[in-house]
C-alpha cells in the first residue's frame, strides 16, 4: 500500500443535526477538506494546505493550540503540517501526516495519545513507534492505526478488549492487534473496533452488548472475530452500531437500534448484519451516535435514525430518507448528533 493521500478538495461543507434541522453551509467550516467532531463538542478541520484548525471545548487541550482555553472560532493546531487525515475521540485528537507518522493531543488518562505516558497534552505529540501508517480512527478513549503492510495497531483504554491484543490492559503505546493481516480499512465506535480485509471480510472486537461486533452474539471480544458479512468494500462505526457497504453498492448495519440507526425498518438491536432498506448504489457511509448517513453514487445523501435533519423536526426514522437540499456531494461524515457533507 502507498502513503496516505493528500487532503481532498472541497468547495462547501454542509452541517445538520442537533438543533440544526436542515443542512447549512456553515461559515466556520468553510474551506475544510475534512471535519472530525469530538463527542464532547469540539471540531477539527483539515485544510487544503495540510494544516489543521480546531474550535470548541478545550478543557484537556484537545484543540491543540497549546492552551486549555475554549475557542468559539477556529485556531491553528500548533506544529502540524502535511496532514492527510484527522480523527477525534471523546476528548483526544489524532492526525496522520503524509510521511506516515501519527500525532495526538488532548486527554490522555487512558494512554489514548500513544506517547508512552498518561499526561494530557495541549499540543501534538508523536505517537511512539509507528511509521508507515495510512489510516487512523478514534473511539472515545482508544485509537487505531492501519499501517501500509496491512497490520493494525491500537492504544488507549482497553476495557472490553477494544485494543484487540487479547487482554483488557490499557496501553499508553501502540500494540499490534492480534491475528489480523491484509487489512485495508479501520473504523471505531465508542468502545468497539472494526477492520476491513482485502478479501472483503469484516472483523470486529471490543464491547458487544448490542451486537455491534456482528458475530451473532452479545459477547465482548478481546481479539478480532469475523463478522457475518462477506463482500464488503467499506466500513464505519457509530456509537454502538456498525455499518458496511457491500461490493454491490448495498448498505448493511448491525448493533444498537433504539432509534432506528440500522435502517432496517425496526427498532430491534441486531447481532448480525441486516441490509439497510431501500438503498442501492451507495458510495459512502458514516455513523453518528444514534443515526447513520449514506452517500449515493448520484451525489445525493440519505440518513436514518435519530436527528437525521433535512426532513423537518428531528425524529426517529427507522428507514433511510433523502436529505433535502443536497446534490453533487462527494463525501459524508458523522459524529455525535451531527452530519457533514462535502461538495
Amino acid at each position: 500500500m502507498s502513503a496516505p493521500p493528500p487532503p481532498a478538495t472541497s468547495a462547501a461543507v454542509y452541517l445538520w443535526g442537533g438543533q440544526q434541522v436542515a443542512p447549512l453551509q456553515h461559515p466556520l467550516l468553510a474551506g475544510a477538506t475534512a471535519v472530525a467532531f469530538g463527542t464532547t463538542g469540539y471540531y477539527l478541520l483539515l485544510d487544503p494546505d495540510g494544516g489543521v484548525r480546531a474550535l470548541g471545548g478545550n478543557v484537556y487541550g484537545q484543540l491543540g493550540d497549546g492552551s486549555t482555553t475554549d475557542r468559539p472560532d477556529p485556531v491553528r493546531v500548533v506544529g502540524l503540517s502535511g496532514v492527510a487525515a484527522i480523527a477525534a475521540g471523546d476528548l483526544h485528537s489524532l492526525a496522520l501526516t503524509r510521511d506516515g507518522t501519527v500525532w495526538a493531543w488532548g486527554r490522555n488518562r487512558d494512554g489514548q495519545l500513544g506517547d508512552g505516558t498518561q499526561a494530557d497534552r495541549a499540543s501534538p505529540v508523536q505517537v511512539s513507534g509507528l511509521s508507515g501508517v495510512i489510516a487512523i480512527a478514534a473511539g472515545d478513549y482508544h485509537s487505531l492505526a492501519l499501517r501500509g503492510d496491512g497490520s493494525v495497531w491500537a492504544w488507549g483504554s482497553n476495557e472490553d478488549g477494544k485494543l484487540g491484543d487479547g487482554t483488557r490492559t490499557r496501553r499508553s503505546a501502540p500494540v499490534r492487534v492480534s491475528g489480523l493481516s491484509g487489512v485495508t480499512g479501520v473504523a471505531a465506535g465508542r468502545s468497539h473496533s472494526l477492520a476491513l480485509r482485502s478479501d472483503g471480510t469484516v472483523w470486529a472486537w471490543g464491547y458487544n452488548r448490542y451486537g455491534q461486533l456482528g458475530d451473532g452474539t452479545s459477547i465482548s471480544r478481546s481479539v478480532p472475530i469475523q463478522t457475518a458479512l462477506a463482500g464488503a468494500s467499506a466500513i464505519a462505526g457509530g456509537l454502538a452500531h456498525s455499518l458496511a457497504i457491500g461490493q454491490d453498492g448495498s448498505a448493511w448495519a448491525w448493533g444498537w437500534n433504539k432509534d432506528g440507526q440500522l435502517g432496517d425498518g425496526s427498532y430491534v438491536d441486531r447481532s448480525a448484519p441486516v441490509r439497510v432498506v431501500g438503498l442501492a448504489a451507495v458510495a459512502g457511509v458514516a455513523g453518528g451516535d444514534f443515526h447513520s448517513v449514506a452517500l449515493l453514487r448520484d451525489g445525493s445523501v440519505a440518513a436514518w435514525g435519530d436527528e437525521t435533519g433535512g426532513t423537518g423536526p428531528p425524529k426517529r426514522r427507522p428507514v433511510p430518507v433523502s436529505v433535502s437540499g443536497l446534490s453533487g456531494i462527494m463525501r459524508v461524515h458523522a459524529g455525535g448528533p451531527l452530519s457533514f457533507a462535502f461538495k
